[in-house]
């Protein structure tokens, strides 16, 4: 069958947000594009659920500052209804004893503002924040391109390397980047430790060296988790907090919109079985209801582990990739809380401008040893009784979510694992909500008696829902061991997955999860540049034989 006789040039597997990004770039190039969603709508985890008449909650992101300029420019996602909220805080983490650390988009308001802490910490945060901003930048360049093959370097991957050395040195000279080399296979922990004293202050910075990651402040690697949420946007020290009006599931709404007007055709409530490979080449889709799809390009925006263990039949795969596949990194360690208040929380630590300092996010991590001990609980199939929580009232910045007087509050459970110890997760649901719950009332008093309604989704819920393996919303654990060209797999990290025209788009592949499109985007690239090779190749045997 020729190229041009398939009524599809792609199917898309899934309709998240990397796989919506990777349809519109790909129809905006004039290829027939379908995406195929199992679930009802669009958008994965990126959606916005009712979770009562009336009340929008974040499924399971809640930000997404992390967002690639280039592909909201690309996309036109304003056009299709895309409002961005940006509040003037970036994170606001009380402390048990009453006071709190802030940090402010404004550099010199967060500055100001550490002084009541320690003079040495307000004077020493400009350059830490012009220092994450340098590194972020670099690893901004690195996540826009394509990873070399390391194991048959091309010429091609030789230029490649020398443009990335460029980048590196373009950092400011040798020291600087002596300075990267040094700085992103250390953990966290020492990272803010070398250059701040209080405790508070390393704690909510260090977070974000961790998120969704099953590693802790003290873990080698997790300085390099810290700085890639700082590339690619304007986070700096303080990181990035953004909302969407209508929720985070506006978002994928504007990515299914624009992937449309571009001549996308998406289809949900549509659950692909199997992908079909004659010969080394990938042949299409069948359907769970049975209907075989025939596309020369298919496009999985699922995890890695599901795509080649559940999708493709092992005989095809050999089981030497079968074994490398099972062991790639996925420890699902994140649960989510959705609550319904009937009322704003009062934060004790938040004082006079309470309101505004709740406007980003708000940690529950007083220190690098409390996370520490939160980490150490989870190794031992347990979460800790003092958990460490990212927590959002996308309300503050967006009061459509829900009716005048109620605030939805949108919490993010760190360390939660997958597999438990000594119970299910069944039995231990309601335990962590309740445990949520206690927690924010040591600083947020009354918090408990605002509660009208709730939704726990464990690691367990992630997986069953979301199609996420083990509840791992990185589609892989974000390691030195799986990053760049190891993610996900040596071999296989420029988006081509094993057999001809099988690509992978989603955040198992380079530069990995988060909501920031640049897998999606990627991935649209090398599609589009092996597609622009294989019509050169074709016109090339059509003139020899002519």
């Amino acid at each position: 069958m020729s190229t041009n006789s398939y009524r599809h040039d792609a199917v898309v597997v899934g309709a998240g947000h990397n796989g919506l990004v990777t349809a519109a770039y790909l129809a905006r190039a004039g290829m027939r594009v379908l995406v195929l969603e199992r679930r009802h709508k669009v958008g994965g985890a990126l959606t916005t659920d009712e979770l009562m008449p009336g009340v929008k909650v974040p499924a399971v992101a809640h930000t997404v500052g992390r967002l690639r300029r280039s592909v909201a420019r690309d996309l036109r996602l304003g056009e299709h209804g895309l409002r961005l909220l940006r509040p003037s805080v970036r994170a606001f983490a009380p402390r048990p004893d009453g006071r709190s650390v802030t940090l402010w988009a404004d550099q010199a308001r967060t500055a100001a503002d550490l002084r009541a802490w320690s003079p040495a910490d307000a004077d020493a945060y400009p350059a830490f924040d012009r220092k994450v901003r340098a590194l972020g930048s670099f690893l901004a360049y690195l996540g826009a391109a394509t990873p070399p093959d390391l194991k048959s370097p091309s010429l091609a991957d030789a230029l490649s390397g020398l443009k990335l050395g460029r980048a590196l040195r373009g950092l400011g000279g040798a020291g600087h980047t002596r300075e990267a080399l040094r700085v992103l296979p250390m953990a966290v922990a020492d990272l803010v430790g070398e250059v701040f004293e209080t405790d508070g202050l390393k704690g909510a910075l260090a977070t974000r060296g961790v998120q969704y990651a099953a590693m802790g402040p003290w873990s080698a690697g997790s300085a390099m988790a810290f700085l890639a949420d700082s590339a690619g946007n304007d986070g700096g020290g303080a990181g990035q907090t953004v909302f969407v009006t209508g929720g985070p599931g506006a978002l994928a709404e504007a990515l299914a919109g624009a992937a449309r007007s571009f001549g996308a055709e998406i289809r949900c409530g549509t659950e692909v079985a199997h992908i079909t490979v004659s010969e080394d080449r990938v042949t299409g889709v069948v359907l769970r209801s049975g209907e075989e799809l025939v596309a020369p390009v298919v496009v999985s925006g699922v995890d890695p582990k599901r795509t080649l263990l559940q999708m493709i039949d092992p005989v095809d795969l050999g089981p030497s990739l079968v074994w490398r596949t099972q062991n790639i990194r996925t420890p699902g360690v994140v649960s989510k809380v959705n609550l319904v208040l009937d009322g704003l929380p009062t934060f004790t630590a938040a004082g006079h401008e309470g309101t505004e300092r709740l406007r980003g996010r708000i940690l529950v991590a007083p220190g690098i040893d409390y996370l520490e001990r939160a980490f150490d609980a989870s190794k031992y199939g347990r979460f800790s009784e003092e958990p460490y929580l990212e927590v959002t009232i996308p309300t503050l910045m967006d009061p459509t979510l829900a009716p005048e007087g109620t605030h939805v509050m949108s919490v993010l459970v760190q360390w939660t694992p997958y597999r438990l110890r000594e119970a299910e997760w069944e039995a231990e649901r309601d335990t962590l909500g309740d445990l949520v719950v206690k927690t924010l009332e040591a600083y947020a008093p009354g918090l408990t008696d605002r509660v009208v309604a709730r939704r726990v989704l464990t690691p367990v819920d992630l997986e069953r829902d979301f199609g996420l393996t083990n509840g791992n919303p990185m589609h892989g654990e974000p390691g030195l061991d799986q990053f760049f060209a190891w993610r996900p797999l040596l071999g296989y990290a420029r988006y081509r997955l094993v057999f001809d025209g099988l690509y992978l788009c989603g955040s198992g592949a380079h530069p990995g999860g988060g909501v920031t499109g640049a897998p999606g985007a990627n991935a649209a690239r090398a599609i589009l540049a092996d597609r622009r090779r294989r019509s050169v190749e074709q016109s090339g045997r059509a003139v020899a034989s002519g």
